[in-house]
């Protein structure tokens, strides 16, 4: 019994910077027989970096591809393609909430802020490249990188509580422009596109299948004009990158050394693998046979330069480190030299630097008709990834809005809302605005009601963000609706005004808070309003009571302030504040009032001409203490004199509030010796005719000389 083989025809195209490859290729159960290949340079330079610049020009190089092919294989309506894997932008970033009011309790909470933190890298990118539309680019994908509460890194942020949650991603994004310019070409030579995939993706599903990923391998894709590079580690593609250099450095290198026009030294090029002596015209007609080995001298420089510019890149895209081994694929890694120069730059042995050919993909086989080569990777590998991987696109209705996405990955619900350009922020109503309000004080905020959630309706049934999606499948967003501005009342920030009833030297007195609403007096109902500043006044201290009850008996005033005279000049003395008891106890000005308490009122004790004296800093007599013959001394001089109502007083005298007091200067001579005697006992010895000398801490003094405080004073007869 014969097994029938399920045979699958592919059609698929690599557009490159010089060239354009078409290739039929037949699935065959787990294999992939080439069919056919035809490759055709472009007639311009219709092609930069892996972008289209003119979309006729390689339109036409796809028809009499595809013209070509269809001569052979019939009518070919679908390709499959790729985008240049250069063409990836990735860009990280991050949203931050505030959760004290509330707890993240569900899954929906948390994609809506992945939500928001994916469309805040879409910003950085669109920043950092100077585009002023957010529609420029496509998002292929993103991965979470931290979640964090309060700014410490957690494993979950759901049902968690605190100040704020924080969600960093990093996101890759393809730019529309590349996806249109690929279908307008495709349209143009009647073809639709049936799936769509990366060229390095290709390169690398088919050179370096999932169980090889755990090793750390540089893929490294020279074709004409650049270099592509992917790197894998750990079981996955960890980095995509290029360079802008590529097999052109060397034929340009040749170009000018030989004098030759650019298409005959790439013709050179390819031939100094395969022949001994090449024979080349230059632009001035003369033909010259050149050794191989002498071509390979001259491009050195070029070969260095083109290793030295994929070495940096490789190692820039793995952490600045060397992988374990690099494949290189391409027509450009034909160049001589080129895998050990690589090897050099990389400091990896030789036999780790390998050219990739066919033979390295399992399960291909060509037709007798194809020429293997490493040029032929990637557009075989873009077939396959393109079959075992596409992408496809799928329309999307989003608010009566058609919106087209590339199935890069399981497309979302939220993958959707980031292609029709809904904010995170409108997955969510406004919240009503704060007030801010000083209450005794201290600033506090009351905010607003929560805006209420949008409502996200898929095919009719209510969804989330995470949701998955098909093709021509319709949203509807009942939007949330904003939170109501926070409002407030006196009463809601403060208790109703409190009353104290006591007796004051017999007399009840009631005294009640006063609420203040900046400044003036008001009640309870009064609506705050912003930045408002309540004050509660409490009288339930004595001072407070006191200062309130002012008025309403003379008792409760201070003494009446006396006035003095000095030198005819008029002072007023600060007056003497009264003394309130209870139980005979006595209280001061913050004591805390209790209903019922009993005050009494004790005058202040009168004040002594010696405390008038001290508060108006008179000096009412000058002191020196000093020894006299080895004997304490203390010497007083009268400064200035007390008069009480006209009648001279001692400093004992107390003053009371009707009385007329003056204070007259009477001397201001400082102390001399001779004042010692007026406060000692000493006479001079009878017999006068004795010798004698006065000495003032040792030293000669007279009779009419100042001494001070301190001194020693003494008289040695002779």
């Amino acid at each position: 019994m014969r097994l029938k083989i399920l045979v699958n025809t592919l059609f698929a195209l690599d557009i490159g910077t010089r060239s354009v490859v078409g290739i039929v290729l037949e699935e065959r159960d787990d294999s992939f027989h080439i069919v056919d290949l035809i490759s055709k340079e472009h007639k311009e330079r219709s092609m930069i970096d892996g972008q289209i610049h003119n979309i006729l020009s390689v339109a036409s190089i796809i028809q009499e591809i595809k013209q070509e092919l269809e001569k052979q294989h019939g009518k070919l309506h679908r390709v499959s393609v790729a985008a240049a894997g250069r063409s990836l932008k990735t860009a990280e970033g991050s949203v931050t909430i505030d959760i004290s009011e509330r707890s993240l309790i569900s899954t929906e909470d948390i994609n809506r802020l992945e939500l928001s933190a994916v469309q805040n890298a879409q910003q950085t990118l669109l920043t950092s490249d100077e585009l002023k539309e957010d529609d420029h680019y496509y998002c292929v994908g993103y991965s979470v990188l931290h979640y964090r509460l309060n700014g410490e890194e957690i494993g979950s942020l759901i049902d968690q509580t605190g100040k704020e949650a924080t969600v960093e991603v990093i996101a890759t994004f393809l730019p529309r422009v590349v996806v249109e310019s690929l279908l307008a070409a495709l349209k143009r030579a009647d073809l639709e596109m049936e799936a769509l995939t990366l060229e390095p993706i290709a390169a690398i599903n088919v050179l370096i299948p999932p169980s090889m990923r755990r090793l750390n391998i540089a893929l490294v894709d020279i074709g004409a004009g650049t270099s592509d590079i992917a790197i894998s580690n750990e079981n996955t593609v960890t980095a995509y990158g290029m360079v802008p250099v590529a097999g052109d450095e060397v034929t340009e290198a040749l170009s000018s050394h030989y004098l030759l026009d650019f298409p005959l030294a790439e013709q050179m090029k390819r031939q100094i693998s395969t022949e001994e002596l090449l024979t080349v015209q230059d632009i001035l007609g003369f033909e010259q046979e050149i050794p191989a080995t002498e071509v390979v001298e001259v491009i050195s420089p070029a070969v260095k330069r083109l290793a030295g510019s994929i070495a940096t890149e490789i190692k820039r895209l793995n952490n600045d480190s060397s992988p374990q081994a690099v494949m290189i694929v391409g027509g450009g890694s034909m160049t001589p030299t080129l895998p050990r120069e690589l090897s050099i730059q990389l400091e990896l042995p030789e036999n780790r630097v390998a050219i990739r050919s066919l033979d390295a993909l399992s399960g291909v086989t060509l037709a007798d008709s194809i020429e293997a080569s490493p040029a032929l990777v990637t557009p075989i590998g873009i077939a396959i990834a393109a079959k075992r991987a596409p992408i496809h696109y799928m329309s999307i209705t989003v608010n009566d809005h058609l919106i087209r996405l590339f199935e890069l990955k399981e497309m979302t619900v939220g993958d959707a809302l980031l292609a029709a350009h809904v904010s995170a922020r409108q997955l969510y109503g406004k919240p009503g605005l704060a007030l801010t309000v000083k209450v005794n004080g201290q600033w506090i905020t009351i905010p607003g009601e929560h805006g209420s959630s949008t409502t996200i309706i898929l095919n009719g049934q209510e969804a989330s963000t995470k949701d998955r999606i098909r093709n021509r499948d319709v949203i509807q967003l009942r939007f949330g609706k904003d939170g109501k501005d926070a409002k407030a009342t006196v009463m809601d920030l403060v208790d109703g005004p409190s009353s104290i009833h006591f007796y004051l030297d017999g007399l009840p007195i009631t005294i009640e808070s006063e609420v203040l609403l900046n400044g003036q007096v008001a009640t309870m109902d009064t609506a705050i309003s912003d930045r408002d500043e309540l004050t509660v006044r409490q009288a339930n201290t004595l001072a407070a009571a006191i200062e309130y009850a002012q008025g309403i008996q003379n008792t409760l005033s201070s003494t009446e302030a006396l006035s003095v005279k000095w030198n005819g000049i008029k002072h007023f003395l600060k007056p003497r504040p009264s003394v309130y008891l209870i139980d005979g106890r006595e209280i001061t000005g913050q004591y805390i009032l209790q209903d019922g308490d009993i005050i009494e009122t004790r005058q202040p004790t009168p004040l002594t001409v010696k405390e008038i004296a001290d508060e108006l800093d008179i000096l009412l007599e000058a002191r020196a203490e000093v020894t006299f013959n080895n004997e304490p001394v203390i010497i007083k001089k009268q400064r200035a004199t007390v008069f009480v109502n006209g009648q001279l007083v001692d400093l004992a005298y107390e003053v009371r509030s009707e009385d007329q007091v003056e204070f007259k200067s009477v001397s201001d001579a400082p102390i001399i010796f001779s004042d010692i005697f007026s406060f000692t006992d000493f006479s001079l010895p009878a017999h006068s005719a004795s010798a004698y000398r006065l000495l003032r801490n040792g030293e000669s003094i007279r009779f009419n000389e100042s001494i001070f405080g301190g001194d020693r004073l003494e008289i040695r007869f002779e």
